[in-house]
């Protein structure tokens, strides 16, 4: 059998169970004879001596591979221990413990990692916190010149330490970095800026937009992050507005422009067909004429594409369907008119009235590819070491290009104050860039998130205030106290908010996309269907009464189409049928008592 320290911890209280339950069996029936009933799944019955047995294991103690098993008067197992464990670079280790047997004592934590641990560690200390003045994360009040401590200063950052300090109880004092500088390791092994004060001594902790990174990870230690960001592209606005010849094909995208084309020829088309079709829209030019056997339909090929395109400049025509499939036609061609000229006069307006700009990047790939705009990042911080040290191709091209030109700035203002005079591009963290076009109206954020990083605490390596800092980040998380504070400072404090209005008056218009419209092209659809099919019944129903029988229904109906295919012209000749109306001499006797010449009358009827 393995030795205990190999064994999970499921089967060492598998076999110590199995254990108290065959111990306390063999009690019991040495007690009494005791008796093993079937087992059904189908009744709710009880053993009989189920009682008994749990009798019997209370009093049972032995040690088992768990420790100590033994129960209370209530049948809860009481003498044992846990070992409390933590997670460290070498794997797992044992910090303390926690006995069963004083369940209301806290947990025993050894020396060496009890102040990592414990909320009054940091009690009553003062930590010194070294920052940078960048808004809105840390800045000098307007009447800095006459405070002195931490009174000067104020921002995100200032009322995430005060939050911390009220938590756990410590006292800080701020401090600003010698060379205004992030961190960066140099060619000799050093760090500058926050993380060298860290590591030098001179601070405690440090706190401002600082970039949780793998390198700045190895020299210090960081907390749980509180703020969630990623590198994005500062630029202008573009001040012009974009026209073009064809402005007024915007309302419709190029997808539903064709299908409107589309439309207009097959109902064109179809209009045609059904009007050659229906025998009702065959008429007489000169009805008077009796002894004129010739038939015109108006709906020749030219007219009906004049006709439906008359409709949709809604200038109409005098052409006017007789039939009810043609006007079935006509009336759902209508209906598709009025929905379509409604929505691209609304669009239209839409597109007059709001400007439409267009950036001459629209990612950081364009930008890379283009050397017109120049970019570049903050001289010492993680944004240039992420293109530095990157692999990916559109990164490592943008490297090179920002290593041979004087693009770098010492601060994130003075990237700000470049692109707004125009041709640059800077590239900074999207929490920066969301404070700054807040408060800039002519400065927008291009593209989406190139990575994705965190804000932390930095703290020295194996210090004990990161565990009792990230648990009280966390807390502050939950409560939504991190998400008010940049509420505050974001959109409230300092000018926020002043450009939302700008952002709504400029919100982009887009074309109507077949998505949109696509319902009334289903409706025309189905309107030349039901026209097309009323047009057969018509055909139909007037062959019935004027068939002669030579030909039949199917015949007659292909030889018109034929007709109308093969010839342009927009008469045919007519059939003609005498009908004589004799004078029946019984029913007609008085009247033929005078003399009277009785012509026969003869009709002139066309069948189609």
């Amino acid at each position: 059998m393995k030795s205990p320290e190999n064994i999970l911890t499921e089967s060492a209280l598998l076999y110590d169970s199995v254990k108290l339950l065959a111990t306390a069996l063999q009690d019991l029936d040495q007690s009494q004879s005791i008796t093993m009933p079937s087992i059904s799944c189908q009744t709710e019955s009880q053993w009989q001596f189920g009682s008994s047995l749990m009798n019997y294991m209370r009093p049972i103690t032995f040690r088992g591979l768990t420790g100590l098993v033994d129960f209370d008067q209530f049948g809860h197992r009481s003498s044992f221990t846990l070992d409390v464990m933590t997670i460290t670079d070498n794997g797992l280790q044992k910090i303390g413990y926690w006995s069963g047997s004083q369940p209301s004592q806290p947990l025993n934590i050894s020396e060496e990692w009890r102040d990592n641990y414990s909320i009054m560690s940091l009690a009553n200390q003062t930590l010194t916190v070294t920052t940078i003045i960048n808004a809105p994360y840390c800045m000098l009040k307007d009447s800095s010149a006459t405070k002195v401590g931490n009174d000067r200063f104020e921002g995100y950052i200032v009322d995430v330490i005060d939050e911390l300090s009220k938590m756990l109880g410590f006292k800080y004092k701020f401090k600003l970095v010698d060379d205004n500088a992030y961190g960066v390791k140099n060619e000799s092994g050093y760090w500058n800026g926050l993380i060298g004060e860290i590591i030098n001594g001179k601070a405690d902790i440090a706190i401002v937009d600082l970039t949780i990174t793998s390198k700045r990870a190895e020299a210090v230690d960081f907390t749980l992050p509180f703020m969630n960001t990623g590198i994005s592209i500062l630029f202008k606005k573009p001040t012009t507005k974009v026209t073009t010849l064809f402005s007024f094909l915007s309302p419709f995208s190029n997808v539903v422009w064709v299908y409107v084309l589309a439309a207009y020829v097959g109902v064109s088309s179809i209009l045609f067909i059904v009007g050659r079709l229906s025998p009702y829209e065959w008429d007489n030019p000169h009805p008077c004429r009796q002894e004129d056997f010739v038939l015109e339909n108006n709906f020749s090929l030219t007219n009906s594409f004049f006709f439906t395109i008359g409709s949709l400049m809604q200038q109409g025509s005098d052409l006017t369907p007789k039939a009810m499939s043609t006007r079935a036609i006509a009336g759902i061609w209508y209906f598709f008119t009025l929905i379509m000229i409604s929505s691209y006069t609304a669009n239209l307006a839409a597109f007059l009235t709001v400007e439409k700009v267009i950036y001459p990047i629209e990612s950081a790939d364009e930008l890379s590819l283009q050397s017109t705009i120049e970019y570049g990042c903050l001289a010492s911080g993680s944004t240039k070491s992420f293109f530095q040290d990157s692999n990916i191709t559109t990164f490592k091209r943008m490297w090179n290009f920002m290593k041979n030109r004087d693009v770098f700035m010492s601060k994130n203002d003075e990237g700000k104050k470049r692109v707004q005079k125009g041709n640059y591009a800077y590239l900074m963290e999207s929490a920066s860039i969301e404070y700054i076009v807040e408060r800039n109206c002519n400065l927008t954020q291009i593209g989406g998130l190139l990575d994705t990083k965190g804000y932390g605490i930095a703290t020295k390596k194996n210090s004990r205030h990161r565990n009792l800092l990230s648990q009280s980040i966390l807390k502050l998380q939950e409560t939504g106290r991190l998400h008010m504070l940049k509420e505050k400072w974001w959109k409230q404090k300092k000018g926020g908010g002043q450009c939302a209005e700008d952002s709504k008056k400029s919100s982009s218009v887009t074309a109507l996309k077949i998505d949109n419209v696509g319902g009334v092209f289903v409706v025309l659809l189905g309107g030349l269907s039901l026209a097309f099919f009323v047009a057969i019944c018509e055909f139909m129903w007037k062959s019935r009464k004027s068939t002669t029988g030579c030909e039949t229904m199917c015949e007659e109906m292909i030889n018109d189409l034929k007709f109308s295919f093969a010839c342009q012209s927009k008469s045919k000749p007519g059939r003609k049928k005498t009908y004589q109306t004799n004078v029946n001499n019984s029913s007609n006797y008085n009247s033929l008592s005078q003399p009277q010449i009785i012509r026969a009358q003869h009709f002139n009827k066309i069948d189609y």
